[in-house]
């Protein structure tokens, strides 16, 4: 067993976790409700939400696996998934001029990548 990837794959689990348990009340469903956005663009948004949704949990899964089933390639998937999404969302907050504490999403990813990478080494 790699315990840095179970933990890994706990920190991505608990990602899975406030992206559909806050995230849902606070990002999800406003957008849904916002009339204000033409109705296909609004439901492709929450189509994305719900694949992210999807994704965070599959991470999740695949670190689990990967900490009992040594597969270093799927953890540099992961890792480079994550790495890819904190990379993404900082740069939101550097084009959008907003707080990196509104936009927090990057410190999740950040802490994923950061314990399958020590998972690796």
């Amino acid at each position: 067993m790699n315990a840095w990837l179970v933990a890994a794959s706990l920190a991505a689990f608990a990602t899975f976790l406030v992206h559909t348990f806050v995230g849902g009340r606070q990002i999800a469903a406003p957008l849904l409700q916002a009339r204000s956005l033409a109705r296909i663009p609004r439901l492709t948004v929450y189509y994305c939400w719900h694949m992210v949704t999807l994704l965070l949990l599959a991470m999740a899964a695949a670190l689990g696996w990967a900490a009992y089933q040594a597969n270093v390639a799927l953890v540099l998937l992961v890792l480079a998934l994550s790495a890819g999404f904190a990379g993404l969302s900082l740069a939101l907050v550097v084009r959008f001029r907003v707080s990196a504490w509104l936009m927090p999403q990057w410190s999740f990813f950040v802490v994923i990548a950061l314990l399958s990478a020590a998972g690796l080494a």
